[in-house]
């Protein structure tokens, strides 16, 4: 594939709810041809909030890195097998997370929920989802599409977490995640590992805005593509890379 991009851009970097997919929805047709054209120009990496092994079956086992869990988990493909061979696990006192919660949803009203009040994480890393676990994807979706609501109690949230680093996370969620862990972090620690540097990378995000789990690396000096609709991932990324 030929490419308008400044030479020195080796490694596309990319979010996957919201950016490539709907929210946990399987990853379309067209965007896989496209990753898979990319892939013969540009070494890619899938740098996302939830866990390698869901990532990886959400794009129907398209063969890519995966940082998962904002970096405390790593998965590659080894001959040509998923293979998860970076799992961080961080101790969590459970029962002060849940207290916490606890305050937050006195404080702001978020009583009733479907599930449980807390997601914990093989890795240390606690979603808090306001509408619980099971919430059915419909209310989640149409629950905070511009991130409002959560942005009105996020200082409080980030005060009452602040051991910890805090994002708006999903749909209807915040993403509570052990530091130093993020997705910066996680990019530097790949870029070091395999030889590569910023200036080389190309990151496509739609998260960037207050408490966005992407705004740490669209603040920072990687070129950053903002994508406010999935939908227009297509166009937007054939615009810059073809």
């Amino acid at each position: 594939m030929q490419s308008n991009l400044s030479p020195n851009k080796k490694l596309i970097a990319l979010d996957m709810d919201g950016t490539l997919t709907q929210h946990k929805s399987p990853l379309e047709s067209e965007y896989r041809v496209l990753l898979d054209n990319l892939s013969k120009c540009y070494q890619l990496l899938m740098v996302c909030a939830g866990g390698c092994e869901r990532v990886y079956k959400q794009m129907s086992e398209f063969p890519i890195d995966i940082l998962g869990f904002y970096g405390m988990q790593f998965s590659t493909i080894k001959d040509g097998l998923f293979s998860i061979v970076e799992n961080n696990a961080v101790p969590v006192n459970r029962e002060q997370i849940l207290n916490k919660a606890k305050i937050i949803r006195d404080e702001f009203d978020f009583l009733e929920y479907y599930g449980e009040s807390v997601e914990f994480h093989a890795s240390g890393m606690v979603t808090f989802p306001i509408l619980g676990t099971t919430a059915p994807l419909d209310k989640k979706l149409a629950y905070d599409p511009y991130r409002e609501k959560r942005r009105q109690c996020y200082s409080r949230v980030k005060e009452i977490f602040s051991d910890y680093t805090v994002f708006i996370g999903g749909t209807s969620s915040f993403d509570i995640v052990p530091k130093p862990f993020n997705k910066l972090h996680a990019i530097d620690k790949y870029l070091n590992t395999n030889g590569f540097n910023r200036s080389e990378v190309l990151f496509f995000g739609d998260d960037y805005g207050i408490g966005g789990n992407d705004s740490d690396v669209y603040e920072s000096d990687i070129d950053f593509v903002c994508i406010d609709n999935y939908k227009d991932f297509l166009a937007i990324a054939e615009g810059r890379l073809t």
